[in-house]
């Protein structure tokens, strides 16, 4: 009888994420001038696309490609390539998170790059390209930024809690996201909205936001900055028991978690179209 083979080692997944991350950061910042005036739209007329997001997605898959040919991606730009034999690895990748920030050159856009097996994350890395900051985090063996491990908030009070959010680029969507903010800012700190949710979920990992939450995120919004965050400490959810998806991702600390979730529930806020 044949051994079955050990699976991939998420700290070696992650040296791979985080150097393939660096590279399509700087390659993010360099065309920053020269493409930015090649910008499409995607689901509406703010939703923009640059060829730099085409670019550095393509530059992600042919360096994912170089050193492990058999492993699935799926990307924003791009699609899905995924593997499905049990035990393979699927790279999920937003080459630019925070487009509109990148178009207007704000300094809050990212690289954002994680590694799943077996639909869980494993090892993830999310890197400001403007900025140089980078977190990294692998299942089990916690979240760090320049050395440093992270925790979370230990907040436990909603008024006096700093959330992140962001809003759709459907104007029906935005209307029923402003209503659920509309509701929401009274009640808390303050909201705040930057524009590149994988930053925000690493805000949050270091507790430079108490918690966050927002409708309508795809994988790659979220999955390594999901991970970042759930390795310091954050519940990392849905709403009503449902995990975290295009529903609802919502992830605050534990002594927060249970007066935010009733509100956004009370609010509706993962309702609307």
């Amino acid at each position: 009888m044949s051994e079955i083979p050990p699976g991939p080692v998420p700290g070696e997944l992650l040296e791979i994420a985080v150097r393939v991350a660096r590279e399509a950061a700087a390659t993010a910042r360099r065309m920053r001038d020269e493409a930015i005036g090649d910008v499409q739209t995607k689901s509406t007329d703010t939703d923009v696309v640059t060829a730099a997001d085409k670019a550095v997605e393509r530059q992600v898959v042919d360096a994912l490609r170089a050193v492990r040919p058999d492993d699935g991606v799926l990307g924003e730009e791009y699609g899905d390539n995924a593997a499905a034999v049990p035990g393979a690895v699927r790279w999920i990748v937003d080459p630019i998170d925070g487009t509109v920030n990148y178009l207007y050159g704000l300094p809050q856009y990212a690289v954002s790059l994680a590694a799943e097996v077996d639909g869980e994350v494993v090892a993830g890395v999310v890197r400001n390209a403007a900025t140089g900051d980078e977190w990294t985090a692998t299942r089990g063996g916690g979240a760090w930024r320049a050395g440093r491990r992270l925790s979370c908030s230990t907040e436990a009070v909603l008024g006096q809690a700093l959330i992140g959010t962001g809003f759709g680029y459907d104007p029906r969507r935005r209307a029923h996201q402003g209503q659920v903010f509309a509701q929401m800012i009274t009640r808390v700190r303050d909201i705040r909205r930057m524009g590149a949710a994988s930053l925000d979920l690493c805000l949050a990992a270091e507790g430079r936001l108490d918690a966050f939450f927002e409708k309508g995120l795809n994988p790659w919004d979220y999955a390594a900055g999901g991970l970042i965050a759930s390795e310091a400490g954050m519940v990392v959810t849905g709403l009503n028991g449902a995990p975290a998806g295009p529903e609802m991702v919502l992830l605050a600390p534990p002594a927060l978690f249970e007066a935010l979730h009733e509100l956004l529930t009370e609010l509706d806020a993962s309702g609307g179209p």
